[in-house]
């Protein structure tokens, strides 16, 4: 196989991925927006407090988040069969999904906001990070209500309206963490309560921007008419429920890994915690990226499964680690060339938190390669409908290796956040060449069972 005959699967991979990555880094540079503004703002210790609030709160709500994330199937499904009714349901469906996970998770996150001296951190960072995730939880709503609109759209092949409408929100985000952090012109000054505020404004636009231009689209009219409103959805928001929980689930138990992490760190001081979530927010917003190759990996590996083309099933895998590993070494080479620069986006007048920052940067330059090629593996064998086994090996590698490791290194070896971070380079590359081999593995069992009878992908698995 060579690269002229990849050369197919790589443009449709790049074609898939665009609008599912500048979407998908639309709503992570809101927290990187968040942190630029707080860190050159306000200073360390309220950097150390929104990054932490922001984490914890995104770990909650990334529960609805998964689970709402199989509707735009289920809305591709019945588009495929002419089905405006089911469509409709759907649609409606999810809505009340959204209301009722947003009820359950928005309060768990005011909780976990008011018991905020559970994570043991310093005085100071305790009072911010409660009052800035206090804030946060009632913008919960909002992001659930944006998400099941966008399923909508996805479902029916409109993926650029939840991209403009995202980044139409990074800038109003941008706009109003200055105006409200600062107290300028008209606005009261809110310091860093100033920048919890802002993320609740722009979800807020969101939200209502979604709807409106869902209900007001000629695109959606034909799905939204009256005479399908009076249809129930009881039967459609269970199937969103048992469907998009274990999702969620798995999304949580990754995300959880991270955010503990950050919370191990924090007992280092503010000084690591701050250095911590500058190096992080980088690494976040590369992996969103390998996130948009992984989604468009699945899609491929699928449609060829589908088709029942073996050689086509390698092609898309291959295509995808390739996208993902040249764009991960390009972000690495990055990070170990201009680290100090990078890092004084977000920090200026406090030399030593800097100084760490930039040195957990180089970690992150590694860390890039096995962060890109384990989410990709993910996708490729979602793909394969192989989902149970790598969740597994998901759970060993950060939970089993990551935490266990950082925290080894980080306290009883004293090497402080760099232990922790190297933990999680450790987990993250065994997970990145366990997945890809039970890829490779999976994908000539498939070849090697089709070359005898014409059964399907799923009896080849164990």
């Amino acid at each position: 196989m060579n690269l002229r005959s990849l050369r197919p699967e790589l443009a449709d991979t790049v074609r898939l991925s665009f609008p599912i990555v500048i979407a998908q880094l639309g709503v992570v540079l809101m927290g990187v927006t968040d942190n630029l503004f707080v860190g050159r703002l306000l200073g360390v210790v309220p950097l150390g407090a929104a990054g932490l609030a922001n984490s914890l709160s995104f770990l909650v709500s990334s529960i609805g988040i998964g689970g709402l994330s199989v509707v735009s199937a289920m809305v591709a499904r019945a588009n495929g069969q002419g089905d405006k009714s089911e469509i409709n349901r759907l649609f409606r469906a999810s809505l009340r999904v959204a209301l009722l996970f947003s009820l359950v998770f928005g309060g768990i996150s005011a909780g976990v906001g008011w018991y905020f001296e559970w994570f043991g951190q310093t005085p100071e960072v305790t009072q911010m990070g409660r009052e800035f995730m206090l804030i946060l939880s009632v913008s919960t709503l909002p992001l659930l209500i944006f998400v099941a609109a966008r399923q909508l759209a996805d479902g029916l092949r409109q993926p650029r309206v939840a991209m403009t409408i995202t980044m139409s929100a990074l800038a109003i985000n941008a706009l109003f963490n200055y105006l409200l952090i600062t107290g300028a012109g008209p606005f009261p000054r809110l310091g860093l309560n100033g920048s919890a505020t802002a993320t609740l404004i722009s979800r807020i636009f969101m939200a209502v921007a979604m709807l409106a231009y869902v209900y007001r689209s000629r695109l959606f009219r034909p799905v939204l008419q009256a005479v399908y409103n009076q249809l129930p959805t009881t039967n459609q928001m269970r199937d969103i429920m048992r469907l998009g929980l274990p999702g969620g689930l798995t999304f949580f138990f990754e995300i959880a890994a991270f955010s503990i992490a950050a919370v191990m760190i924090g007992w280092l001081g503010a000084t690591q915690l701050g250095a911590h979530q500058i190096a992080i927010n980088m690494a976040s917003t590369t992996y969103m990226i390998a996130t948009g190759i992984s989604t468009a990996g699945a899609i491929r590996v699928g449609n060829a499964v589908g088709m029942g083309d073996v050689l086509r099933i390698r092609r898309a895998g291959i295509a995808a680690f390739l996208l993902a590993t040249g764009f991960m070494t390009l972000c690495a080479l990055l990070f170990f060339t201009a680290n100090d620069l990078l890092v004084s986006l977000y920090i200026r007048d406090n030399p030593e938190v800097a100084q760490l920052a930039a040195s957990l940067v180089i970690v992150a330059g590694f860390f890039q390669l096995s962060d890109g090629i384990q989410v990709v593996g993910i996708g490729t064998l979602r793909g394969l409908s192989d989902v149970n086994v790598p969740t597994w090996i998901t759970l060993f590698a950060y939970w089993g290796m990551s935490l266990p490791l950082g925290y080894w290194l980080a306290f009883p070896l004293k090497m402080g956040a760099t232990g922790v971070w190297l933990g999680l380079l450790i987990g993250l590359t065994v997970a990145a060449v366990l997945l890809t081999y039970r890829f490779f593995k999976l994908a000539n069992r498939y070849r090697a069972t089709a070359s005898d009878s014409a059964t399907a992908p799923a009896s080849v698995l164990p």
